[in-house]
């Protein structure tokens, strides 16, 4: 099943100076997450998608505890919001596979985080929020874009 929606889409860029600040930013972006949001992590290695996924899992569940999900694909978490599923689609072999992992039905009940979501094809939903992260000297530029209502207002 493929998610479709027309979205008017917006653009925010945040800098980021540190480490600190990544994880505020995954915080921020907890407050407007529910159920059924998926944010794609986009950016190289090491630019701090794991990072943000880690401030954003632990402002919604108290874990701190929060291991990147290279080696198992997918890890999902109880939080205030319901369930959460944090994946690292960097070793995902065909788009396809999502299927067996259970995407699909995360996408339309949990609240989904996505590294490396191009590798997922036409099974990314349409609907998805877009954050890219890139180095700018030593520290980093987020550049948030998705749905006018999402991304309206938007403050750290």
């Amino acid at each position: 099943m493929r998610i479709t929606a027309e979205v008017d889409s917006f653009l925010t860029q945040i800098t980021l100076l540190n480490e600190a600040q990544t994880l505020a930013l995954g915080a921020a972006l907890a407050a407007r997450l529910t159920a059924g949001d998926c944010l794609a992590l986009r950016g190289g290695l090491g630019a701090g998608k794991t990072t943000l996924a880690r401030g954003l899992i632990t402002a919604l569940s108290g874990e701190t505890d929060v291991p990147s999900p290279t080696y198992t694909l997918v890890q999902s978490y109880d939080t205030r919001k319901g369930e959460l599923w944090h994946g690292d689609m960097y070793r995902l072999e065909r788009p396809e596979d999502c299927v067996e992992l259970g995407l699909e039905d995360a996408f339309l009940d949990a609240i989904c985080l996505i590294e490396w979501p191009d590798k997922l094809g036409a099974f990314l939903p349409e609907t998805a929020i877009n954050l890219r992260i890139e180095f700018a000297g030593e520290g980093r530029v987020a550049q948030l874009e998705g749905a006018q209502h999402w991304i309206k207002d938007f403050s750290l």
